[in-house]
């Protein structure tokens, strides 16, 4: 009996550990994630690689918006954390994340423009980091109607070809958005969405993207 009341609370504990993982702070593993397809791919393909030791997954370019939905995860506020790497190519490099998400194409999602990140040009490089609320607050619609507010420089200028780490802060109300750990924070905006709670890797209209060292700390 006693046995018994052991290997059920051995059982019990393990339970409780899987069905709590993704609510504590660490890193979610995207390639296993992908290989046991617990990451809904939306409108790319999906490739795995490793650089310097460190394995991430890439999507490759396609047209209108990309996604990996992460199966099992309810996410409100808290902080997301992760590195991307982009290219110097115009117009052909929008990579970030998109959270509160209700479908695929109802969510919010802040992104970058590693072809701003370097450019002599004043106006693009104002243009390096990118809030959207979909369907209604698309970057246009943003832009033309509250110009500067959503969208911004990253200083100091990571490398647009090279990896960066990001570390975006969800509140209620607002998110913020810190690069390579450097304050203050290159963009803090007001959320305009619904308060849905699917969370994913994004790419943009005419990109790909490579996502690695994913880390969620829920608030609750």
């Amino acid at each position: 009996m006693k046995k018994i009341f052991i290997l059920f609370f051995i059982l019990s504990s393990l339970a409780g550990f899987a069905q709590n993982i993704l609510q504590k702070p660490g890193t979610i593993d995207l390639i296993s994630m992908f290989n046991k397809n617990q990451l809904t791919i939306v409108n790319r393909e999906v490739k795995v690689g490793k650089e310097k030791g460190n394995d991430y997954i890439e999507f490759l370019l396609n047209e209108d918006e990309g996604l990996a939905w992460i199966e099992g995860i309810d996410f409100r506020t808290g902080i997301i954390e992760l590195y991307l790497k982009g290219q110097d190519i115009f117009q052909h490099s929008f990579l970030g994340i998109a959270f509160h998400g209700d479908n695929d194409t109802t969510f919010e999602a802040i992104y970058f423009r590693p072809f701003q990140f370097q450019t002599t040009d004043t106006l693009r490089l104002k243009r390096a980091v990118q809030y959207i609320s979909l369907p209604e607050y698309t970057w246009s619609k943003l832009r033309e109607t509250q110009s500067g507010k959503f969208e911004n420089t990253v200083m100091p200028a990571p490398d647009p070809n090279d990896w960066f780490h990001a570390r975006f802060i969800i509140t209620e109300k607002e998110a913020m958005v810190y690069v390579n750990n450097k304050p203050p924070p290159c963009i803090t905006v007001p959320l305009l969405g619904a308060k849905s709670g699917k969370i994913g890797l994004y790419t943009a209209d005419n990109s790909g993207g490579s996502f690695a060292n994913l880390k969620i700390h829920k608030d609750n």
